[in-house]
C-alpha cells in the first residue's frame, strides 16, 4: 500500500474538477495509492484507508487520549466519524464520473467501548446504489480481538456535478 498523504491546507485538497473527472471508485483508489490527499479530519481522528473495492471500503484507526470523553473512554463522536466516513466512502465507490455525494443521515450503535490505543478496522458495505441515493452499513471490529465495537447505517444523496 502506498503512503497516503494528509491535506494540510485548502491548497492540498483535490480541485472539484478532479473529483468530477473520475468515478468514485477511481477517486477512492487514488487516495489509497497516495495520488490524492485524504481529508484533514482523517488525521485528527487517526484513521487511514486500508482497502477499496466496488461497494466496499475498509479503514483502520486507533483512538488515542485526544479522542476521550471526560470519563476517559472513547468519545461517541469518534465512532460516529469513523462509521460515517467508511459507510459514505463505500457509497462513493458506486458514484459515476461527473457526480458526487454527501451524507443525508446516519445511525450508530456502540456495542462496547474500544479501549484507548486499540487498533480497529471499520468496514463499509453498500446495500443500495441508485441514481439519487446510496445506502450502506458499517461495522467496527478490533484488529487483534475481532470483537464488534460498533455498527451503523447511512443514506447518502448522489448529485450531478
Amino acid at each position: 500500500m502506498a503512503e497516503q498523504f494528509l491535506a494540510k491546507g485548502p491548497e492540498d485538497l483535490a480541485p472539484r474538477e478532479v473529483l468530477l473527472s473520475m468515478s468514485g471508485l477511481d477517486y477512492m483508489q487514488a487516495i489509497l495509492e497516495g495520488r490524492l490527499p485524504v481529508a484533514p479530519i482523517w488525521g485528527i481522528m487517526n484513521f487511514r484507508l486500508h482497502g477499496v473495492e466496488p461497494g466496499r471500503i475498509v479503514l483502520r484507526g486507533t483512538p488515542g487520549f485526544n479522542h476521550a470523553n471526560p470519563m476517559g473512554a472513547v468519545h461517541g463522536g469518534w465512532y460516529g466519524t469513523l462509521l460515517d466516513t467508511v459507510m459514505a466512502c463505500a457509497v462513493m465507490t458506486t458514484v459515476p464520473k461527473g457526480s458526487w455525494y454527501t451524507t443525508l443521515e446516519y445511525k450508530v450503535n456502540i456495542t462496547r467501548p474500544v479501549p484507548l490505543g486499540t487498533e480497529v478496522e471499520a468496514e463499509g458495505l453498500v446495500q443500495h446504489a441508485g441514481r439519487t441515493t446510496g445506502v450502506s452499513q458499517g461495522i467496527v471490529r478490533g484488529v487483534e480481538d475481532g470483537r464488534t465495537y460498533a455498527t451503523g447505517s447511512t443514506t447518502c444523496i448522489i448529485m450531478k456535478g
